[in-house]
């Protein structure tokens, strides 16, 4: 049967409109390009890549291309609203001078086995200021071509306006209060005009630096003077999740912990020791990084371009969840994502997934989650969820800009669960 051409048009038409609606992200658009970090020029674990408006701040990205060669990397920014669409300014109403910078600081790997070229750039750089708060696009591209997109990550700008306080606890409801985490918290607007604050103010909440399940568009439950109050029983609360399993190969020369075997056929091959499945165990606390990575190579001089790759084999005891849904590993090291590099396979024969990804040497930690049917994030049949477990927790407040018709970020708040003040 033949399909009429205007059903055809019609279709890439709709396809075409999704498209253009789904937010803007964190995207590698290019298979080869691997270890994508986006963080403060001073340390690596800040919360949250946010800079305060007009203070001089600075940013750095930095990635590996999987060849010896240097390609020539241009960028530009995307200022969004609050989803993370493009907003509606133009650049040179954001942009205090040039619209596109280049990338020219890259080395390239020694003494590695992968060969690959490192890139990184510091920004906002002179002569190519951001003048407006919001959320923004790092887009990185090639040739000059902005649709030959090589990689898009999101920060953020904050003009603080508000003073914000906030607690984390077991949640108030008595369905989840042993499994998930309440998130409650006050903005004090006093010496900024909001006229209508539950029209033109909206907040989001981010677990661990993960925008997967982050809570978007929580309007005020009410308002007392200058005080916005977020204080709900149901559309604040997290899953509580588990502590972070963790490997180290920050060595590829020696074994460490969580690492059974290494061997090399066409890349070198880091084997982990199998994981059980957790869900049925009583939560025990340990130190994590919040599913972050540590970057240090222990084998050789630079930490940058001697760091080498590895081909790291995950195996997670378990019965065929199938049904459910996929099994995926994941972090920052999965870039917050289910990503299908990261998409494990079951083996029934030895009742066991499995799964494969090429990393850099690192202390990382991880998780296994499922998606299900659905397509949603789900911890209860591998990790589980403790409402004890220590989380990071990133609140950023929004306002709609009525002049511009802008969303501007006016607070920022960060929160661990196991503050003292929280008990």
């Amino acid at each position: 049967m033949r399909i009429p051409v205007s059903f055809v048009l019609l279709l890439t038409a709709m396809f075409s409109l999704i498209a253009q609606d789904a937010p803007l992200d964190n995207t590698n658009h290019l298979s080869d390009i691997k270890t994508v970090i986006l963080q403060k020029d001073i340390q690596i674990y800040d919360p949250s890549p946010i800079l305060n408006l007009n203070s001089g701040e600075r940013l750095k990205i930095s990635f590996d291309q999987m060849k010896p060669t240097n390609e020539f990397f241009n960028y530009t920014y995307v200022h969004c609203d609050s989803k993370w669409q493009p907003s509606d300014l133009q650049q040179m109403e954001y942009i205090n001078g040039r619209l596109m910078g280049d990338i020219t600081d890259f080395k390239f790997s020694t003494n590695t086995y992968q060969k690959y070229t490192h890139y990184s750039l510091t920004f906002p750089q002179e002569g190519m200021e951001l003048t407006k708060s919001g959320n923004y696009i790092l887009k990185i591209y090639k040739n000059f071509d902005e649709e030959d997109v090589v990689l898009t990550r999101r920060f953020m700008i904050v003009d603080n306006q508000t003073r914000i306080e906030g607690s984390v606890k077991s949640a108030t409801n008595a369905e989840y209060r042993f499994s998930h985490q309440e998130v409650d918290f006050d903005v004090n607007y006093e010496g900024f005009a909001i006229p209508n604050p539950f029209l033109d103010v909206n907040v989001t909440i981010l677990q661990n630096n993960s925008w997967n399940n982050a809570i978007y568009s929580l309007k005020p439950l009410f308002v007392n003077g200058n005080v916005l109050n977020f204080n709900y029983e149901d559309k604040n609360l997290f899953p509580g999740t588990n502590e972070f399993r963790f490997f180290d190969i920050r060595s590829l020369r020696f074994f460490s912990n969580q690492v059974v075997k290494k061997y090399v056929d066409s890349v070198q091959n880091v084997v982990l020791s199998p994981d059980e499945l957790r869900s049925h165990l009583n939560y025990v606390r340990w130190l994590d990084y919040n599913g972050k990575r540590d970057i240090i190579n222990k084998d050789g001089v630079n930490i940058v371009e001697d760091g080498d790759y590895a081909k790291v084999h995950f195996y997670l005891k378990s019965k065929d969840k199938s049904d459910l849904g996929d099994i995926y590993i994941y972090g920052e090291l999965s870039d917050w994502q289910l990503k299908e590099e990261f998409k494990m396979k079951y083996w029934p024969d030895y009742e066991m997934y499995s799964g494969s990804a090429l990393l850099k040497q690192s202390y990382y930690n991880y998780h296994y989650v499922m998606k299900d049917k659905d397509g949603n994030l789900e911890y209860s049949f591998t990790e589980g969820n403790h409402q004890e477990t220590e989380n990071d927790y990133t609140i950023l407040v929004y306002h709609k800009n009525q002049f511009y018709g802008y969303d501007e970020l006016i607070g920022v708040y960060n929160r661990n669960s196991n503050t003292l003040s929280n008990k």
